[in-house]
C-alpha cells in the first residue's frame, strides 16, 4: 500500500471517527489520541505544496466552527465539529510548518 493510500485512509477514518463519536458518544482521551495521530499522518502524507493554502484556510474555518458554542439543541453538531477540530489541528500544524520551511529555505 502506497503512502498516499495510507494518508487517504487516515483522512477517511479520522473523519468517520470524529463524526460518529461526536454524534453518539463522548470523546475520551483515547479518541483524542487516535484523532491526533491520524491528523499527523494526514498532515505529513496528504497535503501537497499546491494544496497548502486551501488546506490551511479550510482548517482555520473548521477549527473556528468547532470552537463555537451552538447551544443545547446543537450539542451533537458542536461535538462533531469539536472532534473534527481535534483531528484537523495536528494536520494544520504540520502543513503550516512545512510551508514555513519551504518559504524559509528558498534561495
Amino acid at each position: 500500500m502506497g503512502m498516499e493510500k495510507i494518508g487517504g485512509w487516515a483522512f477517511i477514518i479520522g473523519l468517520v471517527i470524529a463524526i460518529l463519536v461526536g454524534l453518539f458518544s463522548s470523546t475520551s482521551m483515547v479518541i483524542v489520541a487516535v484523532l491526533v495521530v491520524l491528523g499527523l499522518i494526514v498532515g505529513f502524507l496528504n497535503v501537497t505544496d499546491k494544496e497548502t493554502v486551501s488546506f490551511l484556510i479550510a482548517s482555520i474555518a473548521l477549527m473556528a466552527a468547532g470552537s463555537a458554542n451552538l447551544g443545547v439543541l446543537w450539542a451533537n453538531l458542536s461535538n462533531v465539529l469539536s472532534n473534527i477540530s481535534i483531528f484537523v489541528a495536528p494536520a494544520a500544524i504540520i502543513v503550516a510548518f512545512k510551508a514555513i520551511y519551504a518559504l524559509g529555505s528558498k534561495k
